[in-house]
């Protein structure tokens, strides 16, 4: 490694950090994390809590591949819920509430005890780039460190502000500096920069708030923990969070003082998350709604600290006193730390790769909020994968590349590159086309031949997952191949359960499809399972909806015909016959790696994608025939 300290440097130690390092170091690559603050490694800026609705999948997602968020999850888990759990399998999410300081050390212990990686504290002024490859970082100190692969997942420090009302901070969250001189780089690189913008709500003193005037919130009973790999039983104490609102009152001092937002003043010019508005965003957006809903949420076992959800605010402090007290619980609350908004840079990402190397500047991948995403999970989904393809670059292997119809982590980045964003990104089942076929249930059986090809799961987890996938089969073949007859002895167990008669014999799969039986209700015509649910459930969703995994199957099918058509990155758009001035542009800019990318741009119509195949095959005509 002659002239590199590094084989990769990761610039920033948030949630895209931690799984950009893990990955390299765990397949046996010097490894490097700089971070300016090493106390608060996968620190929960905002909401201590991993999943929701989507977000759940890409955390077991990231699990299966190897990744670290799901065991973090599960081992500092206060709170768990299975989000939907009354409606179909595809929209079902877990969410978990941390103890976001044990979440932090949790993390900060597996960096520290990953034999080749490095931990390094100091600030990234700039990058070391030669000709258009990058190879290596300048701390502030002017020191310089040389790797083969560069990975930056600043989140939302970078030239980042602080806004406390009117009053304006430089910092990426209360106590940590921004990061200056990396996006100024890249702009005179080439790179489009934008803004956007995210908030956090004020936290507040347990001690003073009144609880008899709030509704408990418990979590689940049953558990299905994140990780494959974790306990079946969570290691610590699980508490209930509480329900309170706004009141008209409460509007109508926010409203009275949207002068004094940066926000409604002019002052911030990055765009917000559409999916988790300001309140005063809110009282702007729904003026007919008279209240609003908050989670009073505890921010760990030890800790005084309480989570306002959906509250975020920048309004003044001497304002957010006078709102917040008018809310039922919260008339003598004591605040402990005021919410503020952060303004900060992003990278336009049609400008990186699906490998999330960047286009400009080869070695240098980017991962998390710089790319426009909002949300821890986004931003672990990115940095594992950005730090796998850092890795196979410096090894030699091919890209790693996940798609639509594999994961939702293959949607998020797909999403990012092709369409671009210009507000905080935020997953969403409904983003999936495939949705069916991309269950929190069957992740396993998705990504075990990934997980395998990468090799970052240990072969005692790579067993542990064949021996889940093994008895998922085995029980689902034993449902499918088991009859039952209209004797006298299923009759008096069918009415048992209860459920209509047989007037001829079918097999136990064709039983289970009746909504009123579950799988349970086999173990009384000889079927034997494992009493875990992370094999009886996959199984029970697979025979119960077959024919609409079947369908969605087919359309995969269909559809990977276009995605394995490769389209070659010198194609010139413009010499392409029946292409409108705005595809060629939206096309150039771009430039998909297949023919389905290339379907799913805005603005790029069917038309076009006939046009760009008749061109192709017409090429290959004349190749062929020796014309060119």
């Amino acid at each position: 490694m002659s002239g590199f300290d590094f084989d990769v440097i990761v610039v920033g130690a948030g949630h895209a950090g931690i799984e950009a390092c893990l990955a390299p170091a765990r397949l046996g690559l010097k490894t490097a994390i700089v971070t300016t603050n090493i106390d608060r490694i996968g620190y929960m800026s905002c909401n201590p809590s991993i999943g929701g609705l989507a977000k759940g999948h890409m955390v077991r997602e990231i699990d299966v591949l190897g990744g670290e968020m799901g065991l973090a999850a599960d081992a500092t888990c206060i709170q768990y819920k299975r989000l939907n759990s009354g409606k179909g399998p595809a929209v079902r999410g877990t969410r978990v509430q941390s103890d976001k300081h044990k979440y932090s050390a949790y993390m900060c212990d597996r960096l520290r005890n990953e034999p080749a990686l490095s931990i390094i504290k100091g600030e990234v002024k700039k990058l070391i780039l030669n000709k258009s490859c990058c190879e290596g970082v300048v701390l502030s100190d002017g020191s310089q460190l040389r790797a083969r692969a560069v990975i930056i997942t600043t989140g939302t420090f970078m030239n980042a502000v602080m806004h406390f009302g009117l009053r304006q901070v430089p910092g990426g969250r209360i106590g940590d500096d921004s990061t200056v001189g990396i996006s100024n780089q890249l702009a005179e690189f080439g790179f489009s920069i934008l803004r956007l913008k995210t908030g956090t709500p004020a936290r507040l003193d347990k001690d003073s708030i009144d609880w008899s005037k709030t509704t408990a919130q418990y979590g689940d009973e049953k558990v299905f923990p994140f990780s494959f790999r974790s306990p079946k039983v969570l290691p610590l104490p699980q508490i209930a969070c509480y329900l309170s609102r706004t009141t008209a009152k409460t509007h109508q001092i926010i409203r009275d003082n949207l002068h004094l937002s940066p926000m409604y003043s002019g002052i911030i010019e990055g765009i917000g998350p559409r999916y988790c508005p300001s309140i005063e965003d809110k009282i702007v957006r729904f003026a007919d709604r008279d209240s609003h809903q908050t989670f009073l949420e505890p921010e760990g076992l030890n800790t005084n600290s309480i989570y306002l959800q959906g509250i975020s605010t920048s309004l003044p402090e001497s304002v957010q006193d006078l709102f917040l007290r008018t809310m039922p619980g919260l008339e003598n609350v004591k605040i402990l730390k005021y919410g503020y908004a952060v303004e900060y840079d992003f990278i336009e990402p049609t400008q990186i790769w699906h490998r999330l190397e960047t286009r400009n500047i080869g070695r240098l991948f980017l991962a998390g909020q710089i790319n426009g995403t909002s949300g821890y999970e986004e931003a672990a989904a990115q940095g594992f994968i950005a730090g796998v393809n850092a890795a196979h670059l410096v090894l030699g292997r091919p890209e790693f590349v996940l798609g639509r119809d594999q994961a939702y982590i293959g949607v998020l980045i797909d999403d990012l590159i092709t369409k671009g964003t210009l507000e905080p990104y935020r997953m969403f089942t409904s983003r999936a086309e495939h949705r069916l076929a991309l269950r929190e249930d069957n992740t396993i059986e998705r990504l075990k031949i990934d997980s395998e090809r990468i090799g970052i799961l240990s072969k005692t987890d790579q067993d542990k997952s064949t021996e889940i996938v093994n008895a998922r089969s085995e029980l689902y073949i034993n449902i499918n191949e088991t009859k039952i007859y209209p004797n006298q002895e299923t009759l008096f167990k069918l009415a048992a359960i209860p459920t209509s008669a047989l007037t001829k014999s079918v097999s136990l799969a064709d039983l289970l499809r009746r909504a009123e039986v579950n799988v349970f209700h086999l173990q009384s015509f000889g079927i034997e399972f494992f009493n875990d649910p992370l094999i009886f459930e996959p199984v029970e969703i697979a025979i119960k909806y077959e024919g609409y995994i079947k369908r969605q199957n087919e359309l995969i099918a269909q559809a990977k015909k276009f995605e394995e058509l490769l389209l070659p990155l010198d194609l010139l758009y413009s010499d392409i016959r029946g292409l409108s001035r705005e595809e060629v542009e939206k096309l150039c800019r771009v430039r998909p790696r297949t023919l389905g990318q290339a379907q799913r741009i805005s603005g790029v119509n069917p038309s076009a994608i006939q046009a760009i195949m008749v061109f192709l095959k017409s090429k290959k005509s004349r190749q062929e025939a020796g014309f060119v």
